[in-house]
């Protein structure tokens, strides 16, 4: 059973229906008493029900007066029938609310709803900048609460298409978190485990591919397992250490990756690298359009700015279904006493100015994603959250479903 969660929160009725476990328990413990009490009551020969004119009056050879014996046995029938079918609808209702799915998976809210079938999906596995939420050394209001309550917490950003008919899986970047995204995304098919076909990388920023150690001989000794790169970046996981090991050791194998040019999944899903401006100082950077048998999705986690890119945002969006976007930072000044130029990205209020013309149906295929630990709208009920979904824009969730 998928317990569901609406932009990586706990649905308050999962919440509430859970605290009735206790109840549950002790009921049905009183219902077993009550059944024990009533055999030993009937077999004894001591009615319970009122039946008996004195404690005195004779019993005959089975246990009870001829004359109260039928009325005894029907008495008791009934009431152990009724017991009975309380016991199973409380014990439905226990089962019901004690499964878990180990993939807080949020609705469906980006197409009509529907449960997993054999069509391909896109899921969101993680929404935060490269750190993770909250991130390592901050005590600061924005990471706090977070501290405290790990419910709270968010992975870095990741995405992985699915094949349900198939049972694989391709990730989209491995980043610091990859255990526990490869854990969600492995058992995310009810009675089924996805298996890893392989990694699709965009740049050489810690977020986004050192989670590739987990591959490695000290954690799973991985055979062969595909990771797909842009030239240089492919050239730095071969030259550098401890990259370099994973392939020597064949624990990975380097596929080649071209600007614009498509890889074939299967029959059905097809994905293609987009170039970006980034900072680049070990590769180049790349976003990817992901194509199924009905829509398509863009995502691009990491850009400098949408006007030095040489392609148009507004015209790429248009072209697709779902588009999934580099929200880092909410505004300027965000991180106080730093130069934000150093760490280049289109500030979500600069791309609500881009967006806001935008008819109602372009809005809604976009969805922010990649949020620094700064960023408000990790918050929950922040102004600046809804700032975003009031100009009907979208704000991604991990356990986030996109159809394709």
């Amino acid at each position: 059973m998928i317990k569901w969660r609406f932009k990586g929160k706990t649905s308050k009725w999962a919440v509430k229906l859970a605290s009735l476990r206790p109840f549950l328990r002790k009921r049905a413990v009183k219902i077993y008493q009550n059944v024990v009490l009533w055999v030993a009551q009937l077999r004894s020969g001591v009615c319970a029900f009122g039946l008996r004119d004195s404690p005195q009056e004779p019993f005959g050879p089975f246990g009870a007066n001829h004359k109260t014996m039928p009325l005894i046995l029907i008495t008791f029938w009934a009431r152990l029938l009724r017991t009975l079918l309380a016991f199973v609808w409380l014990a439905s209702l226990a089962l019901f609310f004690s499964c878990e799915n180990p993939l807080p998976a949020a609705p469906n809210t980006t197409g009509q709803p529907q449960s997993i079938g054999s069509e391909p999906f896109i899921v969101v596995l993680g929404i935060a900048q490269d750190a993770g939420y909250p991130q390592a050394g901050c005590q600061k209001d924005c990471c706090r609460e977070a501290w405290g309550e790990p419910l709270k917490r968010r992975l870095a950003s990741c995405i992985a298409v699915v094949d349900p008919s198939s049972a694989k899986a391709w990730m989209i970047d491995a980043t610091p978190d990859f255990k526990d995204q490869l854990y969600r995304l492995e058992n995310i098919l009810p009675g089924r485990q996805l298996s890893l076909a392989g990694i699709f990388l965009s740049h050489a920023h810690i977020g986004h591919y050192t989670g590739l150690v987990h591959l490695g001989r000290e954690v799973m000794g991985a055979k062969g397992t595909p990771v797909y790169a842009m030239p240089r970046m492919k050239s730095f996981l071969e030259n550098n250490g401890p990259w370099s090991q994973l392939v020597t050791l064949q624990n990975i194998s380097l596929r080649n990756l071209a600007a614009d040019s498509m890889v074939i999944l299967n029959r059905r899903i097809k994905i293609r690298p987009v170039p970006v401006p980034h900072r680049d100082e070990f590769s180049e950077t790349v976003g990817f359009k992901i194509e199924g048998p009905q829509k398509s999705l863009l995502y691009i986690p990491d850009i400098d700015k949408w006007d030095l890119w040489e392609k148009d945002i507004l015209h790429e969006i248009a072209k697709v279904d779902y588009a999934l976007l580099d929200g880092s930072f909410y505004q300027n000044g965000e991180i106080p006493g730093r130069d934000m130029s150093e760490i280049p990205h289109p500030f979500i209020t600069e791309s609500m100015e881009i967006f806001r013309a935008l008819p109602a149906g372009e809005k809604a295929k976009i969805h922010f994603i990649h949020f620094n630990h700064t960023n408000p709208v990790l918050l929950e009920n922040s102004a600046a959250g809804k700032s975003v979904l009031e100009m009907g824009l979208g704000i991604c969730g991990e356990g986030e479903v996109f159809w394709l």
